[in-house]
């Protein structure tokens, strides 16, 4: 392929990026009373108290995003996924489970990775109540603890479901609006690990190692962005799969640090 015609397939894909970041209203920010002024450099213009996101910087930053995903992906690491705001939880739900990676789309529970042995043990405790629930020693018990483990259960299921295939700490974080999962970003900083948000206009983006910003309330939103990364987790799972050496030096090289201020 010449590289007149390379560089005309590498504008049709940007492109066709824009428009679908577009179409899905990726570039609508929040009312500008309620931006963070650290948030300056990713607004192109304010339209009727709204800020407007510049769509050139969402581009740069889900292609960073993305590679970086890639990279992580390939090296056999574990991503997680994280959004529990009405908007996000479907999508997250969704999008993780296609890209076979831990999430969590219902609550953060405190101590989920500063605590993560005591996790690992109520996922074996939900194990062992689905077991009793699946036989026949749900029979011998009484209605009232039949009813007592059938709550405790629900409630485990419920918040731990999504992290069952998580048996080791991830390397990186995905998170819709980091701003209301404050206590995610807090403990994966804590913890050494790299966070990739899409974050809106009131969100500090001093906080996030690889940021998206983009609208984090709109439903199409959230479900264009996730798609984009949980393609780029599946690419790089794919790329894993295929043996290293010589030929494929992409799937032995290990993923560098993330520059957000790379171009």
């Amino acid at each position: 392929m010449s590289q007149d015609r390379q560089c005309e397939v590498i504008q049709h894909v940007a492109d066709t990026l824009v428009t679908e970041l577009v179409e899905a209203g990726v570039h609508y920010g929040h009312r500008s009373s309620k931006w963070n002024p650290k948030m300056a450099p990713y607004i192109y213009a304010r339209k009727n108290q709204i800020h407007i996101i510049d769509i050139r910087e969402t581009v740069r930053g889900l292609l960073r995003a993305k590679k970086y995903l890639q990279q992580v992906a390939s090296g056999g690491s574990l991503v997680l996924f994280v959004g529990t705001k009405r908007q996000a939880a479907e999508s997250v739900e969704r999008e993780s489970l296609r890209a076979k990676m831990p999430f969590v789309a219902q609550r953060w529970l405190g101590g989920t990775l500063t605590n993560f042995r005591t996790i690992r043990s109520r996922l074996t405790r939900l194990d062992e109540v689905e077991k009793v629930k699946a036989g026949e020693e749900i029979n011998s018990y009484s209605k009232k603890a039949q009813a007592a483990l059938a709550r405790e259960h629900r409630k485990m299921y419920r918040n731990l479901n999504g992290l069952r295939s998580m048996n080791r700490m991830p390397e990186c974080m995905v998170i819709i609006d980091p701003k209301k999962e404050k206590n995610a970003v807090k403990e994966a900083r804590a913890m050494g690990i790299t966070t990739l948000a899409l974050i809106d206009t009131d969100c500090d983006p001093d906080l996030i190692d690889l940021p998206i910003p983009g609208n984090d309330d709109g439903l199409r939103s959230v479900e264009v962005i996730m798609r984009h990364l949980a393609d780029a987790v599946l690419a790089g799972s794919a790329l894993g799969r295929v043996p290293k050496g010589k030929d494929n030096p992409e799937a032995a090289a290990e993923p560098p640090p993330p520059d957000k201020d790379a171009e």
